[in-house]
């Protein structure tokens, strides 16, 4: 109200309180936890193929694809080139999500650079290289599709059939996650990979009760509501596609496994075998430890229970009221184990998160 109203002999009522000043829009929730994801918020706001382009970060698209970016300057646009051919002839709306993981090439330049041929793309550059599993959880994070898709920019995986698993799990809701299991085995280290891949899938296999043909593909289609809890499970490494499976599986979320043809990779792979394949087998642990504790340490508990047991009657029998040393720490060692398993049981059951 100005000065003159103020002055008037007619009384006026009080103005009413100007309400507290808000900003434009809420500031979107993030997971800054970690530099990457730090880097995914803060990213430039300017460069094209930004959230703007796609109808603002509030905006809903069937479909994320996440495509995880380091030093794939040779072959980078051809994959989102073909990414984005299938999914234009699709009709489905989607985001194609390039995270580049601190690349040291040109890739991240080159990916700016065809960002204006490429609307529903949206870069998120790392700060730092966090690896494969880090781009693709800032990538899941900052996705806006009820579905999100996982590949590889090494043009070894068919992402021309990546509306075709998308499609698969929006026709049928009793599937919570489609993968692409590959056919033939195309990477680095081929003989020493395939019988080690055999393996850890075996192994994985008895640890979950589930016939798996394809533990840790690159390709994969899931629902992102349904992943949300399990995020944070994601180690940095190339094991995160594993963390994923391990994880539907325990808590009980259908997989659909598709046949896929798969490809000699372009450029130079990432894949480190014994460093990587340990990694492997640690996560398949781990995750199992997470989830089902006693799958893990109850047998190995019961058989040194049963050989101690056995050993005892035996010394008494051969030696009469005398036990040798080693029977009882058999027998303590697969008791201590026992507990364990139990206590281990007990704070998974108790756990309120999934």
């Amino acid at each position: 109200m100005s000065a003159t109203d103020s002055s008037a002999s007619t009384p006026t009522a009080p103005p009413p309180a100007s309400p507290p000043a808000t900003s434009a829009s809420a500031p979107a929730t993030y997971d800054t936890s970690s530099a990457e994801a730090s880097a995914a918020v803060t990213g430039p706001k300017t460069q094209a193929g930004s959230a703007e382009r796609s109808g603002g970060e509030a905006g809903h698209v069937d479909v994320s694809i996440v495509l995880p970016c380091y030093n794939e300057q040779d072959h980078v646009i051809a994959e989102v080139e073909r990414i984005t051919k299938a999914m234009d002839a699709s009709g489905l709306s989607y985001e194609l999500l390039a995270v580049d993981d601190a690349s040291t090439d040109d890739t991240l330049k080159l990916l700016q650079e065809a960002a204006p041929r490429f609307p529903r793309m949206r870069i998120i550059p790392l700060l730092h290289n966090g690896g494969s599993g880090t781009a693709r959880r800032v990538g899941t994070q900052s996705a806006r599709g009820d579905i999100v898709v996982w590949t590889d920019a090494d043009m070894s995986y068919p992402n021309e059939r990546i509306p075709e698993l998308v499609q698969m799990l929006r026709e049928d809701p009793t599937f919570d996650q489609v993968v692409g299991a590959r056919t033939s085995e195309q990477g680095s280290h081929r003989f020493l990979r395939v019988p080690a891949k055999w393996v850890i899938r075996k192994i994985a296999e008895w640890l979950t009760n589930t016939k798996i043909p394809d533990l840790n593909s690159g390709l994969r289609a899931f629902r992102r509501e349904v992943s949300l809890p399990y995020l944070r499970l994601l180690p940095p490494g190339f094991s995160c596609v594993t963390t994923i499976t391990m994880a539907f599986l325990h808590n009980q979320h259908a997989i659909r496994y598709v046949p896929i043809e798969y490809s000699k990779r372009s450029g130079k792979s990432k894949f480190h075998f014994i460093k990587d394949a340990y990694r492997y087998i640690l996560q398949v642990m781990r995750m199992v430890m997470y989830f089902n504790p006693i799958k893990v340490l109850m047998p190995p508990a019961l058989w040194l229970l049963a050989i101690g047991v056995g050993k005892g009657i035996y010394d008494v029998i051969a030696h009469p009221v005398r036990l040798a040393t080693n029977t009882v720490l058999i027998f303590l060692t697969g008791l201590l184990i026992a507990s364990l398993a139990l206590l281990a049981d007990l704070i998974v059951r108790s756990r309120p998160d999934p």
